[in-house]
């Protein structure tokens, strides 16, 4: 059984995507770990973002093994990961190791923003997990704050506007929400209520409950 779930930046879906891989006991992938890995190693190296071949190496080189999640969850360097994003050839470079993982024995839950349209279309069950963009802009602020990251409430705001905007735009793999993927938004829902919310979705769509 494959699970994709889709949304914008801080939108829940990867707290509903550990939850569902805990639950039925599948492997999982924060797919925006590897945008932010390799926007790590461009920022860690003081490459320019122009360099499309240099940034097309690093992400072929990456290994999903070894990506320190809370390392990677800065500010500067979710930015960077966005920027990334944008490059089809870093995209192209990352596509084949997201559908391996995918389509290994037993299935996954994976998350991102193109897993449902792209790396995963044939998935049993897409989610698309979204909130609105001061809900967003809320959460992220109360995490990066809690970090001691020197934010304010309207510099992440700010910063998920124009990453929402950035990832929608985007000629590569835009985010979407796929055709057959069903919505929660979880703007006035809490961590639990959406976890339950996706539940009855895969119970529904595979009868597992």
């Amino acid at each position: 059984m494959i699970i994709a779930i889709d949304g914008p930046a801080a939108s829940g879906k990867g707290t509903v995507a550990r939850a569902l891989a805990a639950h039925f006991r599948l492997p999982h992938l924060d797919t925006g770990l590897l945008y932010r890995a390799v926007g790590a190693e461009v920022l860690a190296r003081g490459l320019d973002f122009s360099d499309v071949p240099a940034l097309a190496g690093l992400a072929a080189a990456l290994d999903v093994q070894n990506l320190d999640g809370e390392a990677l969850r800065t500010g500067p360097v979710g930015e960077a990961a966005s920027r990334v994003a944008e490059i089809a050839e870093v995209r192209q470079a990352l596509i084949d190791l997201q559908r391996d993982f995918a389509r290994q024995p037993g299935g996954a839950v994976l998350d991102g923003r193109d897993i449902g349209t792209v790396i995963a279309p044939e998935a049993e069950v897409k989610i698309f997990v979204t909130a609105s963009p001061e809900a967003r802009a809320a959460r992220r602020y109360a995490e990066l704050s809690a970090r001691g990251e020197p934010v304010t409430p309207q510099s992440v705001l700010e910063d998920i506007l124009k990453r929402d905007q950035r990832d929608s735009s985007r000629a590569a793999a835009p985010l979407l929400r796929a055709v057959d993927a069903e919505l929660i938004d979880n703007t006035e829902l809490d961590k639990q209520a959406s976890i339950a919310r996706a539940l009855e979705i895969v119970a529904r769509r595979t009868g597992r409950g």
